[in-house]
């Protein structure tokens, strides 16, 4: 199989999360072997941004890359998310800031707008990173992941949590085109109301509203049409999940099984990962 690339260039535009401030993407074709880069146009120099596990500089509420000169280019999971399940191996990502734009807070727009495009086929074979035996990580809380072998993607994700209207949810399944597009994209992410208001009492979050968050209110979805899809909290943090494993460079293949976990979970089960060579393989497809 080989390596793929887009065909042609793709651009979409948005609100930074925090900044409020508009945020412009071009999704670029880009040579065999260059995988994911983010690449900062406001910066004349030091402005590419591989997305690699190893460059992750914040895991708080995303992932954020980050070089040398303290320059970030943060939440990119959506997006990784998105290229992974399309099997875009090689893609530079143009960004007009610090930020990727939040959208509606899910994958949906990059989806549907990146798989209506034709992929190159390049003069390299792709290459799968395979788990070859158990890695975890839990915190000092008792939350889990755990990388599993496997001939696939897979996850198995739980979570709990006190308020009815979110409770007890799980996915369990192999990641497939079908599966991301039906239950995973259109996934948002959700928050408490008093964590919004308090964000934006520091002034954070300055782009945040209804329109790209699901907001709960004790046991109130203060959205207007309530969940999009069922199970949708822990569908958004499968969507999470499976952008930040991307991080590996590579498709996986792998089951993982977490537990109320996050961005900063998901970096730390791969430094744990790839600190050993006896915990996986890297092949050709």
């Amino acid at each position: 199989m080989p390596q793929k690339t887009l065909s042609r260039e793709v651009e979409i535009t948005g609100i930074g999360l925090h900044s409020g401030c508009e945020s412009k993407l071009k999704f670029k074709p880009a040579p065999e072997n260059t995988g994911i880069v983010f690449v900062r146009t406001d910066l004349s120099d030091n402005n590419r941004f591989p997305a690699l596990y190893s460059q992750v500089v914040d895991t708080r509420n995303c992932t954020c890359l980050g070089n040398a000169d303290k320059q970030i280019v943060s939440t990119i999971e959506h997006i990784m998310a998105t290229l992974a399940i399309l099997q875009i191996d090689n893609a530079e990502i143009e960004v007009s800031g610090p930020e990727v734009p939040i959208m509606d807070g899910s994958a949906k727009v990059f989806y549907e707008a990146l798989q209506k495009v034709p992929l190159w086929e390049q003069n390299a074979p792709k290459k799968s990173l395979r788990v070859k035996q158990t890695v975890e990580f839990k915190d000092d809380k008792g939350n889990y992941i755990v990388l599993r072998p496997a001939d696939a993607f897979e996850v198995h994700f739980t979570i709990d949590f006190p308020s009815k209207i979110v409770g007890h949810q799980e996915f369990d399944g192999r990641i497939t085109a079908d599966v991301f597009a039906r239950k995973i994209a259109p996934a948002r992410t959700f928050c408490e109301k008093y964590q919004v208001d308090y964000l934006q009492s520091i002034g954070l979050i300055k782009g945040g509203s209804l329109d790209n968050a699901v907001v709960l209110d004790g046991e109130t979805i203060l959205n207007e049409g309530g969940f999009r899809v069922d199970n949708e909290c822990v569908n958004h943090k499968t969507l999470d999940c499976i952008g930040d494993m991307f991080t590996s460079g590579y498709a996986v293949a792998a089951r993982v099984e977490a537990y109320h976990t996050g961005h900063f979970h998901n970096n730390e089960v791969l430094k744990k990962l790839f600190a050993d060579a006896k915990n996986y393989e890297i092949v050709e497809d």
